[in-house]
């Protein structure tokens, strides 16, 4: 045993030493967690890219995400192509061992449908096996959509 872990085997108190996001030895721990107070949603987002493909379809989505959360709370994002009225406007949802798209057509629903939801399950290699539907359905057609850095 080294003369410091029989310093440390013996003693009782534990001095506790904070650091702020960018690794500066602060005083507190609230000093440490003051800068996340002030950083908008914006500022703590991610993007995925992700294809749904159901036989000759192919949706185009592009999410935002809190990295911070598990499972990651979406926070916004696009289905860009494949779908009728594309872009859609993603509007909330989850991504973990499961996924849950909520979007809805900007353009209200007229000759489309006016919300989608995507569910699934997390498989490997990164991919998500599930069913989407429209207007309030989840499980009218079957998917796998695939995650791309």
């Amino acid at each position: 045993m080294t003369t410091q872990a029989r310093r440390q085997k013996g003693a009782t108190s534990v001095e506790h030493r904070f650091h702020n996001a960018q690794g500066a030895e602060v005083k507190t721990r609230d000093e440490a967690f003051a800068a996340q107070r002030e950083v908008s949603a914006e500022a703590v987002s991610a993007s995925a890219k992700l294809e749904l493909h159901n036989g000759a379809v192919t949706f185009a989505i592009e999410v935002k995400y809190n990295p911070n959360t598990y499972p990651y709370v979406v926070l916004g994002g696009r289905i860009t192509s494949g779908i009728c009225g594309a872009p859609w406007d993603i509007t909330g949802g989850h991504l973990g061992e499961t996924i849950r798209l909520d979007a809805k057509n900007p353009a209200g629903p007229g000759t489309c449908a006016g919300t989608i939801t995507v569910v699934g399950e997390y498989q490997n290699p990164p991919a998500y096996r599930g069913t989407y539907g429209f207007n309030g359905a989840t499980s009218s057609f079957k998917h796998t959509t695939v995650y791309h850095c």
